[in-house]
């Protein structure tokens, strides 16, 4: 019996795949024992990479955690125990830069198990067409209750892929301003506390009860979408433009402590095979990485239309940077930008502040105003 420790997020979407798949060898008598613990999404979205490392043999982890990762030694490169023609091929199978995420200076360190990106969410019973532009969502605000994800590291992903929309990046002060004149306006209106919920209790809170009618730009979860709460793309600028939006979802990892055996690379590929990815996957809970899922009628009958809905927007997704420092900016970036729509930093004191909180302000300069695919290579 080959065992290992993995840690994921403590949600159905996050855990609940990974473990029926570890049952799953155990029932066939594989001799691989997995065990996965979760941590809550806040940890996931802020704790050292490093620290799991020591204790863990996989890591389900979010790109921009590479970067400090990396500088560390905390992981074990995918292409030193998996084939460069399997790694090419899923490449080719993964929605959007999935894949590409989580690829730097040319090794693959991680497989997206999962895909997710911000798109829009409505209460169908209370905002029955979804608004395509920033002009209509603000519109709209002042009829119905429209709340912003604000929460953690979601202000700054918010104002980022705002920018990416209006076709720059956040160092531009012209289009700056006018993003984060458009939330100002907008959290304004808000419902009450909204901006204290992470995604989940956004989706949770919609779910529950009918004081949200929209929410703009927001992590989907499949497990939230019902003939009542309807998922579908971001919105543009401009009727027709790029819709912005930052590319989530996880990626499986090994750690540095990671004894690799031939019944763990078995187990590896075949989460990322098109029998887990179309079938086992969505039927626990998860969200698969894989294109034919997201295209596959069976799949999304049972999600009501979620993937096929939002596919536009995470194939036109932004990639964030991988670079050391860069999870540290994006917690300090959101309370800048939380100050600033709270009235306490005027809008160009905000932006100066983003400036000067980057590890490097040379790097971010252009990002948001390429194709995501373009990015990869930058970090």
């Amino acid at each position: 019996m080959t065992s290992y420790r993995g840690i994921t997020w403590d949600h159905p979407r996050g855990r609940d795949a990974l473990r029926a798949a570890a049952a799953r060898e155990r029932s066939a008598g594989s001799g691989l024992e997995i065990v996965w613990d979760a941590h809550s999404l806040e940890h996931f979205e802020s704790h050292p990479i490093d620290d799991l490392a020591e204790r863990y043999d996989l890591i389900v982890l979010d790109h921009p955690h590479l970067g400090e990762a990396l500088e560390l030694g905390s992981l074990r490169p995918i292409d030193d125990v998996v084939s460069a023609a399997q790694l090419e091929r899923w490449a080719g199978e993964a929605v959007g830069p999935s894949f590409a995420s989580y690829e730097v200076a040319g090794r693959q360190w991680a497989l997206p198990l999962d895909a997710a990106t911000q798109v829009s969410v409505r209460r169908a019973d209370l905002c029955p067409a979804e608004p395509g532009t920033w002009d209509e969502v603000e519109a709209l605000s002042r009829s119905v209750p429209v709340a912003l994800s604000l929460a953690g590291p979601h202000a700054f992903l918010t104002f980022a892929s705002m920018c990416v929309a209006f076709g720059s990046a956040f160092d531009d002060d012209v289009v700056g301003t006018e993003v984060l004149d458009r939330m100002r306006s907008i959290a304004a209106r808000a419902p009450r506390d909204a901006e204290t919920q992470n995604p989940i209790a956004l989706l949770e809170r919609m779910t529950d009860t009918a004081d949200i009618a929209y929410v703009p730009l927001v992590y989907g979860y499949v497990n939230y979408s019902s003939p009542t709460v309807r998922f579908a793309d971001a919105p543009a600028a401009v009727a027709g433009g790029r819709l912005g939006s930052t590319i989530g979802g996880t990626g499986l990892a090994l750690s540095r402590r990671c004894e690799v055996t031939p019944e763990l690379v078995h187990h590896i590929e075949w989460l990322m095979s098109s029998e887990a990815q179309v079938g086992f996957i969505p039927a626990h809970a998860g969200q698969p990485s894989a294109r034919t899922a997201w295209l596959d009628d069976a799949v999304n009958g049972a999600a009501h239309g979620f993937y096929r809905s939002t596919l536009a927007t995470i194939e036109d997704s932004w990639v964030r940077p991988r670079y050391p420092g860069y999870i540290r900016f994006q917690a300090d970036a959101s309370a800048i930008i939380r100050d600033a729509l709270s009235g306490e930093l005027t809008i160009p004191s905000a932006l100066a502040a983003l400036r000067a909180a980057s590890p490097d302000p040379s790097l971010p300069v252009g990002v948001a105003a390429q194709h995501p695919q373009k990015v990869t290579e930058q970090w």
